[in-house]
């Protein structure tokens, strides 16, 4: 409920964090109709009941597709509610995902329906499987069937009379068909784990092996008057990995036949794998272990023969990109690459000889957003001018001419486009540090606004009311490079006045916190603690994920922790001579996951600067974290361990002078709990005084549970009032 001592839009924490005074709303699910100038998309209508709707592009002309009759079984009272939905190639099929169920960080297990639009035929998938078991099902090419995963198996469906076929039997705790492993998924972005042939005939599916890896135990001692065991197989640093094979098998089922792929399947990553279009052949990328070299193979469905068709090395480390896609008849196919120190998108021919520039020029693709052969042109986001921003530009395919700016100049901020496939219509969404999401449809390449699909303007007014001063973005040179920064100072700001400050970093590799958009929970916390009378600064060390060229990302290579946090310190003291309302004496720092690790690097590695940090579910030892993400920044364990101990803030825990809180969740399947303990364990040996919560059976997230999200936030707002 509203603190009803406080105006209903005001700046408190319950109105951020439980109340959603000031969330954004959202648009969809959308899809692209495959005429490409009509769109569907999920709405709630009057009635409150969910309906997928279509409409003209061009006209706006409405069809409602699907309605609460069409979603409702015989017998039942209720529809069935749609989490996700999928039209089959030829549109008259809807693939229906609901009563979902979270896996590791999605909810991507539920139950299937397929709803026929043109008898109105409603029908469950996988009937006599174990309930919400069910993952990844997507029609065949030709739409008479349905694959999908249960219980770490692969079944294909016939949808005309429910006939299912097994085509994996093997499927356990320890074997994982058609879908991945823990690591797999959060490091490597894998989720779905098997693909259709073009022709409708064979499966092709990962298979992988965990036996091997060590098994990371949860305890929940909240669920029952004992304990209870959660087993994680979870690859640390240095550990085995799981063997991971890919395997085809016909979709009438049948015995698999394994791709024979060169090097070890537990000490490489098999990480990307599709058909290509109009053929029996498959792409697949391969990682070494250390992610510096980059393999894309050719297998023939046929002879189960493989071809190397490219090899990318890298003296630092290789991220992965969805950036393929064949053209020209399947001559040639697009890629990823940063080969000549900027991230930029090629074309590359079938037989990987010939490989030649999309764009070029001393800036970054940071997505793709279409290739649209039929008129030439490749969409895709970049920011030639700013880091902070994101804009739609676009580039011939043929590699001619210059890049051209879509977005039109006044859109300062973040641009996103979900482009239909011919390149003329677009989801257009905008936002920025003072503007809440705005969604809407757009014609390109003019970029006309056609329709405002959702505008924020309730959300926009609510903001606009608090009276909040803008961030204030700005530069700081620590001799050797600039970082972006930004300022939030209190409405009644006086530059006459000592302001204590709050450092908010996060420094990895995986993202970045000084950019201009919006994200109402990010924004509005900071816009509270400066509201307590606190300036508050966030700034993109070396090596964060943002559009600033290869020497920008890869400094950080076998130096996480360490670059990092001389990047932070060296600035924090350039900004003490930058505003001399900023009090040094009192100097906060905090931060989340890598931010966490950063913040604690801070206090024991200069204590001088930060006198009072809160540290929430860090990683204390980098040899704790798993495999897949630290190698591939901080290379192998055995060729880098001292780098290791020394990116580590448990190793200078004994320089802890300020006020510290440390926080994490007792089930955090991704930093584990042992982090906290190990460090506290650490800290007590050193007779060093700290303050402590533990959230029992909250995830990294610490988002589970009634009230968590309030309590968190209120334990670190008194603890900044009664230290900083």
């Amino acid at each position: 409920m509203p603190n009803k001592s406080q105006p209903s839009s005001s700046l408190t924490l319950e109105n951020i964090f439980v109340n959603g005074t000031f969330d954004p709303k959202s648009y969809g699910p959308l899809r692209w109709m495959s005429d490409q100038s009509s769109y569907t998309t999920l709405e709630v209508n009057r009635k409150k009941e969910q309906e997928i709707v279509r409409y003209e592009a061009l006209t706006g002309a409405k069809t409602v597709l699907v309605g609460k009759s069409m979603l409702t079984r015989d017998g039942a009272s209720d529809p069935i509610k749609i989490k996700e939905y999928e039209w089959s190639n030829c549109m008259t099929q809807l693939l229906i995902f609901t009563n979902t169920q979270q896996v590791w960080r999605q909810h991507t297990r539920g139950d299937y329906w397929i709803l026929n639009l043109e008898s109105g035929d409603l029908k469950q998938v996988g009937i006599g499987l174990e309930e919400s078991s069910l993952m990844f099902a997507k029609f065949s090419p030709a739409g008479d069937r349905v694959a999908f995963v249960s219980k770490h198996n692969v079944f294909v469906e016939d949808i005309s009379n429910g006939t299912r076929v097994q085509l994996t039997h093997d499927g356990s705790d320890k074997i994982v068909n058609g879908t991945f492993d823990w690591v797999y998924e959060e490091e490597l972005g894998c989720q779905d784990g098997f693909r259709w042939s073009p022709d409708g005939k064979t499966i092709a599916y990962w298979h992988s092996d965990t036996t091997d890896i060590g098994c990371f135990t949860l305890i929940d001692n909240i669920s029952g008057n004992y304990s209870k065991t959660i087993p994680l197989p979870y690859p640390k640093v240095g550990t085995k990995l799981s063997a991971v094979k890919i395997g085809l098998v016909s979709a009438q089922g049948g015995a698999t036949q394994w791709l024979d792929i060169p090097g070890d399947p537990s000490n490489n990553y098999l990480a990307r794998m599709d058909f290509i279009p109009n053929s029996n052949e498959l792409m697949i990328q391969q990682l070494n272990r250390q992610q510096n070299t980059h393999w894309v193979w050719i297998a023939k469905v046929d002879d189960l023969s493989l071809t190397n068709l490219l090899t990318e090395k890298d003296n630092a480390f290789l991220d992965l990109h969805d950036s393929v896609q064949w053209i020209d008849d399947e001559k040639w196919f697009t890629w990823i690459s940063e080969r000549d120190g900027w991230r930029h998108l090629y074309r590359i021919s079938r037989d990987g000889k010939k490989v030649k520039h999309i764009t070029k020029g001393e800036f970054d693709v940071v997505s793709v957003c279409c290739i649209a052969p039929k008129t030439g042109w490749v969409y895709y986001i970049a920011s030639h001018t700013s880091y902070l921003d994101r804009y739609l530009y676009r580039s011939r395919i043929d590699g001619t001419g210059h890049a051209e700016r879509i977005t039109p100049l006044n859109l300062v901020g973040h641009n996103s486009y979900q482009i239909s496939e011919s390149g003329e219509w677009a989801i257009h969404t905008f936002s920025s540090a003072i503007t809440p999401t705005i969604i809407s449809l757009v014609h390109l390449p003019e970029h006309i606004q056609v329709k405002v699909l959702e505008g924020n303007r309730p959300l926009q007014k609510r903001v606009d009311q608090l009276g909040l001063r803008a961030k204030e973005f700005f530069k700081v040179d620590i001799g050797d490079e600039t970082l972006d920064a930004y300022m939030i100072k209190p409405i009644k700001f006086d530059p006459k006045k000592k302001y204590p400050v709050i450092f908010y970093v996060y420094g990895e590799p995986a993202g970045s916190t000084v950019q201009n958009n919006w994200s109402s929970k990010d924004i509005l916390w900071h816009q509270y603690l400066a509201q307590q009378g606190v300036i508050t600064i966030s700034i993109d060390n070396r090596g964060t994920a943002t559009p600033r060229g290869r020497k920008w990302r890869k400094s950080i290579y076998r130096k996480i922790g360490i670059l990092a946090t001389e990047d932070q310190a060296k600035a924090a003291k350039k900004i003490f001579c930058m505003f001399e309302f900023i009090d040094s004496t009192r100097v906060g720092v905090w931060g989340w996951s890598g931010g966490g690790s950063m913040t604690l690097n801070c206090m024991f590695r200069h204590p001088e600067i930060y006198k009072t940090g809160i540290a929430i579910a860090f990683v204390a030892d980098q040899r704790l974290y798993d495999a897949t993400y630290q190698e591939r920044y901080m290379d192998l364990l055995e060729k880098n361990e001292k780098g290791y101990i020394s990116g580590s803030p448990i190793q200078y825990a004994k320089n802890l002078k300020g006020k510290l809180m440390i926080i994490h969740g007792t089930a955090d399947d991704n930093v584990h709990y042992q982090n906290f303990e190990k460090l506290t364990n650490e800290l007590i040996r050193l007779d060093k005084e700290f303050s402590m919560m533990s959230y029992p059976m909250r995830a990294h997230g610490i988002s589970e549970g009634e009230g968590t999200a309030l309590h968190l936030r209120k334990t670190m707002d008194r603890f900044w009032k009664e230290n900083l």
